[in-house]
């Protein structure tokens, strides 16, 4: 059913009202029932009214109405009935011209005299007039119904469409606060003391390297608590209403992010200053990550960090060498680098990771300078 209304609606309207008006002319010419000039000159213009029936719906019916008195049941008036119905919504209108139609499908025609009119008007030719005449209205009726009804269901779907995204939204809004809460109540009090033992640690230490370290520990958790601080403002945004955010990382940032990672960590090459914010923002996360996973899986290792142009492309590669002693077991969510091939994949870009034959490991992450 609907392959064929899809059918019908690619059929040009042109092609159609052609293919109508010569139908009509065809029953004109086989079923009428006077040869003469004005008994062919009516039909012959209610044929070619009905080209214009889509526009003029009520005038081409009054058009093709001369054309009932020439034959028992004309096809071109009960086309032009049919387009009628179709389009207006008075019922009044519509009964006027079935009542009209019948009158004139039971006029005698060449009429002479009021009394053939009288003999030939009676109850069993109005009813069958009445019943011819009233068909192509109510099929026309009927369609008219079943379009307002599609686009009654396309609004009742549309409205119901909205209403589950507004309740997407509304779950989605729940869960981002219950999650913010928790990282405030929980991870950020975690990391706060952390903060406040590395600090104490640093204070009290009397070795060079274990004060380095604890510096390194406590610097690492304001920066993390500040992450922390700007996630649980985004995530209580809840896309409600604008919210200001602390500013995103970007390249200024790389150097401080690899001399406070406490790692032995190396920067080195540069990056066009047309560089987007994107991929700005791509290449620090990146570099993050990398040294974050250095830190954790490679205790001892020394990591280098190259920022490079190739050609249309930028990147950065982050290499670091095997571990100088064994590693702790640290949990992680195995989401890093899924999250970093899919900031690449955005912007075109590729991400390649893996271990050296060395024995170290590798990031290397590539993308156009047209991704922005």
């Amino acid at each position: 059913m609907n392959r064929a209304r899809v059918w019908w609606e690619r059929v040009p309207a042109p092609v159609v009202d052609a293919l109508v008006v010569a139908v009509a002319a065809v029953d004109v010419w086989l079923n009428t029932r006077d040869d003469s000039p004005l008994g062919v000159a009516l039909p012959a213009l209610g044929c070619a009214a009905l080209a214009f029936r889509r526009r003029f719906p009520l005038a081409v019916f009054l058009f093709t109405l001369p054309t009932s008195l020439t034959q028992e049941v004309a096809l071109a008036p009960l086309v032009a009935l049919f387009t009628l119905a179709e389009r207006s919504r008075s019922r009044p209108l519509l009964a006027g011209c079935v009542a009209l139609t019948a009158l004139v499908n039971s006029v005698p025609w060449p009429m002479t005299s009021f009394a053939d009119f009288a003999q030939a008007m009676t109850l069993i030719v109005l009813v069958y007039s009445l019943a011819t005449a009233a068909a192509p209205v109510l099929f026309g009726q009927l369609l008219q119904a079943h379009r307002d009804l599609a686009r009654r269901l396309a609004e009742i779907e549309e409205a119901r469409e909205h209403e589950r995204a507004l309740h997407a939204q509304a779950v989605l809004a729940r869960e981002r606060t219950q999650l913010a809460r928790e990282m405030h109540d929980v991870v950020s009090h975690q990391v706060s003391l952390i903060a406040v033992q590395a600090g104490a640690m640093q204070v009290a230490a009397k070795d060079p390297n274990a004060r380095e370290a604890a510096r390194t520990i406590r610097s690492l958790s304001v920066t993390t608590l500040d992450e922390l601080r700007t996630m649980v403002t985004l995530l209580r945004a809840s896309g409600g209403r604008a919210t200001e955010l602390t500013p995103q990382p970007t390249l200024a940032d790389l150097r401080r992010l690899v001399e406070s990672s406490g790692t032995h960590a190396q920067l080195t090459g540069e990056l066009p200053p047309t560089v987007g914010t994107p991929t700005q923002r791509a290449l620090y996360r990146t570099v993050q990550e990398a040294l974050t996973n250095v830190r954790k899986h490679a205790p001892g290792a020394r990591a280098r960090v190259e920022l490079w142009q190739d050609g249309d492309h930028i990147g950065v590669t982050v290499a670091n060498t095997p571990p100088t002693r064994p590693s702790l077991s640290l949990p992680g969510s195995q989401h890093g680098l899924i999250g970093l091939r899919e900031r690449a994949d955005i912007l075109r870009g590729t991400l390649e990771a893996g271990p050296t034959p060395e024995g170290g490991y590798r990031v290397r992450v590539r993308i156009p300078l047209s991704a922005d």
